[in-house]
């Protein structure tokens, strides 16, 4: 059966290194990304959809400075960090996430990046460190206001190596964009199909009934034949998807550079039964910059 990151139901809801990054920077303007499309619904609105969960459970395993960092071949829970978290529909009653998502520093500090195939849509909304059964989260709940893909992307061929996607969020009842709050990790040039990477992610409650974050630390390969890293990790299940991909993440910090986030051939997984023990992720190559500046820039996607 083939295995996907994001929830096949949830879709039905929906229906060059240092020098690039200087020139990047040079053909930013001053400001850019100030122009909001507008939605129907506030950040005060999106507050209103959140309620209490069915149950709350805590995370009692503290991170353990480099302990937090071994590669062992399996995800395990722990507290979460506040630049990461999940999307949900409002059209759900925000009861059920299907995707993750990161905030990544940008000028106006108001972009998340996740995978494209998450298809976010209308009416979606970010909640960064998402704590199941809270009654109120840590970092808010924050409307996304539009959405850049690939026109190119597929999930299978050349186009899943495009399988990424950003989205920019509204800023809060104070003025505060993202960035201000939950700081941001840098997207970064990835350097090589070798590294050593932390993923952090959100398994969906139906296949992972914690309903909490994961994170693994992990050595990637090339997936033949693609533009795109591999790992293996157990316990990236749907849901998972746009987890990101983080080199030099420091524990202080929570933060790390940006090389890749969960997605790509299938969904981001091999098909089978084993599909949630190896991880996907396009490379962040000169594709993932253009369709940042799109994004900063608030124009629309053109190949």
């Amino acid at each position: 059966m083939r295995f996907s990151r994001w929830s096949r139901a949830r879709w039905a809801r929906a229906v060059l290194a240092g020098l690039y990054v200087v020139a990047l920077a040079a053909v930013v303007p001053r400001g850019a990304g100030g122009n909001h499309k507008e939605r129907s619904w506030s950040s005060e609105q999106a507050q209103r959809f959140w309620g209490p969960s069915r149950t709350a459970q805590q995370d009692d395993d503290a991170d353990a400075g480099s302990e937090a960092q071994r590669i062992t071949g399996s995800a395990r829970h722990f507290g979460g960090v506040p630049s990461v978290g999940v999307i949900f529909y409002t059209g759900d009653d925000m009861k059920s996430h299907h995707c993750t998502a990161s905030v990544v520093h940008s000028p106006k500090g108001n972009l998340i990046v996740t995978a494209g195939h998450c298809s976010i849509g209308d009416d979606a909304a970010f909640v960064p460190d998402y704590q199941q059964g809270a009654d109120k989260q840590p970092y808010g709940v924050w409307p996304l206001t539009r959405t850049f893909t690939d026109p190119r992307r597929s999930d299978t061929g050349e186009g899943s190596n495009l399988d990424f996607a950003f989205a920019t969020v509204k800023p809060d009842d104070k003025g505060r964009q993202i960035e201000q709050v939950t700081g941001a990790n840098r997207l970064i040039r990835t350097p090589g199909f070798v590294n050593r990477v932390t993923v952090i992610g959100y398994p969906s409650a139906d296949e992972d009934p914690a309903d909490e974050a994961i994170r693994c630390t992990a050595m990637t390969s090339r997936l033949e034949d693609y533009n795109q890293l591999k790992m293996r990790c157990d316990g990236f299940f749907s849901g998972t998807s746009g987890s990101p991909w983080l080199v030099r993440f420091n524990e202080k910090t929570r933060t790390g550079d940006l090389v890749g986030v969960l997605g790509g051939l299938n969904g981001g997984g091999p098909d089978g039964d084993k599909s949630a023990d190896v991880s996907y992720s396009p490379v962040n190559d000169d594709e993932i910059f253009k369709l940042y500046l799109d994004a900063i820039n608030n124009r629309e996607p053109k190949r």
